[in-house]
This record gives structure tokens, C-alpha cells and sequence, in this order.
């Protein structure tokens, strides 16, 4: 190879990028279109003539790979939570005053500051980039697993391919919004229209559904754009000390080369919030923006803040006035949920709201309903909170017609019957039979569903039959059904009897954290099961779990944890679990498995690249049950490093230290006597 035509290769690839960094980060152009053109085409020449100087960092190599078939899944190093909502500026003020208790900070102390950043319209994305090169990039998912969509984030131009430093982090998360500009979706409605194909409904929707194309050309031509704005280093940061803040967590990830939108500000206080969000509220910007997201600047504050179950506690998204559309009540129905919560329910005129058609919309509580004055025939307004979850929000008094009735919630339970009960200091009424047909349909329909156990066939219909004619109580009793059962119920014959009796029984290999969630435990959703699964992975060691071992783990706070061991410690729990393992539901292991000895106790490890097997969370955790501890660096102090594939610096720092090494098959066998099930 010709030094002169590899030395011209690597000018072009380093002006090509530095001029894409000067466009997307800095809004300040290097190199008119025509000369940025002009250079790229030399670079693809170059490297069509001679493929073996194609990198991966290349500019040319964003876009080309075959279209993939699906996209496989992928677990999050660091989850990607979502945000609690506050819906004006008194919500924002009682989400400041709960975390000023939870700092321990008084109002003498002063207020707290803050990163405000424009909430785009978009969908999150997870980058991971190694040694300064972008490895992965995947979408949220549920926060723990997301899809690999790599191919389609290296064609999103403004996500650079190498960071734009000489002396990268081993490993670098950034996570990030990507969004379609208004002016691509306008051209993009404009070229489906032409073509006879439908609109797409908004510019979230497309950025979404731009991102699980099969095929990256598809992305590359419909130009996504892309904003980080939060940055993690799980291998150590060697390039100085780590930032201490938020902002300076966006000024640094400016200065590796990622587009940070520039409308974020410092605030001192909440009055400067406030400011902030009258500024660009209505702001006519280049891209869809719901809100103002606002964070904790001090990241040391962020960490002694945590998690609940969904949301980090440090951050909120405060957001802009929801689309509003009034609509008559034809009539409110108490429901009952599968924890005895009674919500009174508005049966509506059919309306057209934020893309689709509302018939139904929640009134919350009993105090809301008083402070509403409802009746039955009002003209209500509705809104969908947090663009999702329909809700009444004003009723027009001056339309109530004279026969309208004023609508109270029952004093009895409209399902069983029971006296409801209103608890102290709760908004939430309750039906305290744990009996009630209502609550055995929700607890059903919860083990059945999607996230849980996944069982195809028992909707919400099946399972009011299976209460109601076959007398099912709980979700053991589904595991004793048998087809001639099933085929006494309308709509079901042999054929279909069998089928739901089959997938019944294949439920019973669904994993641990699916059949944690599908118990309904309060407090805990997807996410939450997915993390005490991986802490405690059999029943009984998460039974015999104290409030404080489980409030320890990252993301899971106190209230959560007291949820957990108050749910172990019934009777009736007790039975149910016992049930399950003795029909032999593999993810519910004999009662009597040992606790794992504690012959890790002292020593220190160290993880580093990926194992065969293990997740990082699952290796940490089965070392921590032995009474080992992992630490993020190595030093002298550190036992042992525990090395898999594409490992990072700590593999070089161990071996000058002379620290030993194991595998994922040396590890576990330091404990032979209990390995990891």
C-alpha cells in the first residue's frame, strides 16, 4: 500500500469528521456543501480503489450494510429510566419540597440548583462507545433491554462514529433523544402523500418508527438529527478528573464531539425555572418539544437522591398544557382494580384527542370528583396526562343540564358488595375483600400479560369466565384447568380448549423476573423485578431479604423495598408461592435451596468486558451473595479481576500489578459447592 494514499486517508477522514462536529455541535460550518461533498466523494474513491483502507470511524461507512432481518436484543449497562411528570409550576414546587426532605435540607439552607434542557419529542437512545469508538447504539426498550439498532444509528449524522478525543474513556454511555426536524417531517408527509401512502401522525411517531427500519438507507434518507444529554462512565473516566455536575457533564460531551442542544441553562432556584419555562414555551423551535426537562445540577446530590421503581428522583419533566377537547359524560362506572383501588371512570362521547379516539377518561378519586362537582350529562374537558392516560380535567357548569345527577362514588364495593374503606392520610378508595371478583380478574389478567407471565389466549374476557363459571381464585388454580373444563365455556371448543391449556403450561418456563412481576407486588413493574431478580435469583433468598438489603441496590429506594418484605411476610403469599412450586414451576426452586456460603467474604474484584454468560449485574451480584465485594477500579487492594471478551484498561493495570485473572468458569468455580443456577 502506497503511504501516500493511506496519509490521504486519514487527512480526509479527520477534516470530514471535525467538519461534521463544526456543523452539528457548534452550529458554525468549517466547509461550504459543495467542498464537504467534494472531499467525502474523494475519500469513498479512495476507498473503493483500495478496501483495506476502510475504518470503521469512516465517514463512509454510516450507511450500506445489508437490511438486517430483526434486531436483537440488548441489556443496558446503566437502565434508562423515565421521568416523573409535574403539569405547572405549583407540581414543580411540591417535587422540589419532597426532594429538600429527602437531601435532609431545609428552605434556610437555600434552594437547590439547577440544569433546565428543552424536552425533545423523540426517542431515547443508548450509545455505547469503546476506547472512543461507537460499538452499540440501542433504543430504550423497557429501561433494562432494548433493541440493537446500531446500523441505524450510525446513519444519524450527527452522532459521530469516534469521539473527539486522543484519550478516550475505555468505555463511554451516552444517552440521547433522537428526533425528526419539522421541516423533514413536513417533506416526508409531503413524498407518502404523493405517493398514496399515510401520514405519519406526528414527528415522535416517525423518529420511532424511522428507528426499527430493517433497512439503514431508509434512515439515512429521512435525516434524523440527535442531542445527548447525559453521559456515564462505567470503567473510570482517564482523561482528568470525571464532571461533578450536570452541566458540566453536557459541556463534556461538547467537547467529545456529541451534539448538545444549546437552549440548556443553569438555574439557581425555582423562580428561574420558571423563567426558563415561559421562555420557550412558546418558542416556535425547528423541532417538537413538549416540555422542560429539570435535573439536579450537583451529581454528588443526583447519587444521594436515587431512584424509585420508574423514575430517578433528582429529575422531572415539567410539561407544556396538554391538548384540551370538551366532550359530553354519558355516565361514570366505579372500576376496581386488582389492588381493591376503586377509580371512578367517565363513559364519554366518542372525541378525537392528541390521534385518537377517546370514549373513556379517569376522575382519579373521591376528591376529585368532589372538587369537580361531576354529574352525569356535564360537558367535561379532557386531556390525556402525560399524553397517554385520558382525564377530566374542568367540567363547563354553564352546559349541565337541568336533569343532570351529581355522581358520588358507592359506599359499598359494586363487584362483592363489601363495605369500601378510605384509609388515613390516602386519596384511594378501597375495597378491602381480598375476595373480590374484580381483584382476582385484575390479579389474572396481570399474571397473564405480556410483561409477566405472557400467557396468548387469556384476555380479559377468558379470564371473566374462568372466575366466574370454573370458580379460578388464583393464578395457581390456571395450572389445574384441564381442556374439558375450558370446553364448557362459551365460544370454547376442543380445539381451543387445548391450545390455552398448552400455553398455560409453557408459562411455567417463563424466567424469574417475569414471574416476579406477574405476582403483583406494589411498587414493583418491569424494570423493578428485572433488578431484584438479578440480586436475589430464587424466591427464598428474596423472601429472607431485609428492607435494608433490598433499599441498597441501585434504582430501588426504601418505599419499594418495604412493599417487598411486607408482601413475603403474608400468610396467603406464603401459600400461593408454596402452591406454584409444588406444580412445579421451574422458576420457583425447591424451598429448601441453600443460601450461598460466604467464601468470597473479603475479597475484592474487579469486572471487566463482557462474559460469556453473565451479565455484569448477574457476575456482581453472585460474587456480593458470597460476601465478595466489586469495586469500579483496580488498585493493590483488589483480589482478583475477573477478565471476558473486549476487555477495557483494567485488564493492562491488573497485569502490570500483577493482580490475578479469572474467567467466568474460574470464578464460579471458587465456590464448587454452589454454583450459579
Amino acid at each position: 500500500m502506497d503511504p501516500k494514499l493511506e496519509e490521504r486517508a486519514r487527512e480526509l477522514r479527520a477534516l470530514l469528521q471535525k467538519a461534521s462536529i463544526a456543523y452539528y455541535v457548534h452550529n458554525a460550518p468549517i466547509l461550504e456543501d459543495s467542498v464537504y461533498d467534494r472531499l467525502y466523494r474523494e475519500l469513498q474513491e479512495l476507498e473503493q480503489a483500495h478496501p483495506e483502507l476502510i475504518t470503521p470511524d469512516s465517514p463512509t461507512q454510516r450507511v450500506g450494510e445489508k437490511p438486517a432481518e430483526q434486531f436483537p436484543t440488548v441489556s443496558h449497562r446503566v437502565p434508562l429510566y423515565s421521568l416523573e411528570n409535574a403539569f405547572n409550576l405549583e407540581e414543580l414546587k411540591g417535587w422540589q419540597e419532597r426532594l429538600l426532605r429527602l437531601l435532609g435540607r431545609t428552605p434556610e439552607e437555600g434552594e437547590l440548583e439547577y440544569v433546565c434542557e428543552l424536552k425533545i419529542d423523540g426517542a431515547a437512545l443508548a450509545l455505547t462507545y469503546v476506547d472512543g469508538l461507537l460499538q452499540r447504539g440501542a433504543t430504550r426498550g423497557d429501561g433494562q433491554v432494548g433493541e440493537d439498532i446500531t446500523p441505524n444509528v450510525r446513519a444519524i449524522p450527527s452522532i459521530p462514529l469516534r469521539l473527539a478525543t486522543a484519550n478516550p474513556p475505555p468505555v463511554l454511555e451516552v444517552r440521547g433523544e433522537a428526533y425528526l426536524p419539522l421541516a423533514e417531517f413536513e417533506r416526508i408527509n409531503r413524498e407518502r402523500c404523493s405517493a398514496g401512502d399515510p401520514p405519519f401522525a406526528n414527528p415522535r411517531n416517525c423518529a420511532a418508527g424511522t428507528l426499527r427500519q430493517l433497512d439503514s438507507r431508509v434512515v439515512a434518507a429521512r435525516k434524523l438529527s440527535f442531542f445527548a444529554y447525559a453521559l456515564h462512565w462505567p470503567e473510570g473516566w482517564p482523561a482528568g478528573d470525571p464532571p461533578q455536575t450536570q452541566w458540566e457533564c453536557l459541556q463534556r460531551l461538547k467537547e467529545l464531539g456529541l451534539p448538545v442542544n444549546p437552549l440548556s441553562q443553569v438555574c439557581r432556584n425555582l423562580q428561574e425555572v420558571a423563567q426558563f419555562y415561559e421562555r420557550w414555551r412558546q418558542a416556535q423551535l425547528p423541532y417538537a418539544c413538549d416540555g422542560v426537562v429539570v435535573k439536579l445540577n450537583s451529581l454528588r446530590l443526583q447519587e444521594e437522591a436515587g431512584f424509585t421503581q420508574k423514575f430517578p428522583r433528582w429529575a422531572i419533566a415539567l410539561k407544556y398544557p396538554a391538548q384540551e377537547v370538551p366532550t359530553r359524560i354519558r355516565a361514570i362506572v366505579a372500576s376496581v382494580g386488582r389492588t381493591g383501588a376503586v377509580t371512578p371512570v367517565a363513559e364519554l362521547e366518542p372525541v378525537l384527542l392528541a390521534g385518537t379516539t377517546v370514549s373513556r377518561a379517569s376522575l382519579h378519586n373521591a376528591d376529585r370528583l368532589e372538587e369537580l362537582d361531576v354529574h352525569i350529562g356535564d360537558t367535561a374537558i379532557v386531556r390525556k396526562a402525560g399524553e397517554i392516560i385520558p382525564e377530566v380535567v374542568g367540567i363547563l357548569k354553564e352546559l349541565r343540564p337541568p336533569d343532570a345527577v351529581r355522581y358520588r362514588l358507592p359506599s359499598h364495593c359494586p363487584e362483592c358488595g363489601t363495605p369500601l374503606v378510605r384509609p388515613a392520610g390516602e386519596a384511594i378508595t378501597r375495597c378491602p375483600n381480598p375476595d373480590c371478583p374484580a381483584q382476582i380478574r385484575g390479579q389474572l389478567q396481570h399474571w397473564a400479560s405480556r410483561d409477566a407471565l405472557d400467557i396468548e389466549g387469556l384476555g380479559e374476557k377468558r379470564v371473566a369466565q374462568l372466575v366466574e363459571k370454573l370458580g379460578v381464585r388464583t393464578v395457581s388454580d390456571l395450572y389445574r384447568l384441564t381442556p374439558e373444563q375450558l370446553e364448557s365455556l362459551e365460544g370454547m371448543g376442543s380445539r381451543s380448549s387445548q391450545k390455552l391449556v398448552q400455553a398455560i403450561q409453557r408459562s411455567r418456563q417463563q424466567p424469574w423476573e417475569r414471574v416476579l412481576y406477574g405476582l403483583g407486588i406494589p411498587h414493583v413493574g418491569v424494570v423493578t423485578a428485572q433488578t431484584l431478580a438479578q440480586h436475589f435469583p430464587t424466591p427464598e433468598l428474596l423472601a429472607q431479604a431485609s428492607i435494608e438489603d433490598i433499599a441498597q441496590i441501585y434504582g430501588i429506594g426504601r418505599e419499594i423495598a418495604e412493599a417487598v418484605v411486607s408482601w413475603f411476610a403474608d400468610p396467603a403469599h406464603q401459600q400461593l408461592l408454596q402452591e406454584l412450586r409444588e406444580l412445579g414451576i421451574p422458576a420457583l426452586p425447591p424451598q429448601k435451596s441453600p443460601i450461598a456460603a460466604q467464601v468470597l467474604a473479603g475479597k475484592k474484584f474487579v469486572i471487566t468486558g463482557t462474559l460469556p454468560t453473565l451479565s455484569r449485574q448477574e457476575a456482581k451480584a453472585w460474587i456480593e451473595s458470597r460476601g465478595g465485594k466489586v469495586t469500579a477500579s483496580v488498585s493493590r487492594q483488589t483480589d482478583y479481576v475477573v477478565v471476558g471478551s473486549d476487555p477495557g484498561s483494567k485488564l493492562k493495570k491488573a497485569q502490570e500489578l500483577g493482580i490475578p485473572l479469572l474467567s467466568e468458569a474460574e470464578l464460579l468455580a471458587l465456590d464448587p459447592g454452589n454454583p450459579h443456577s
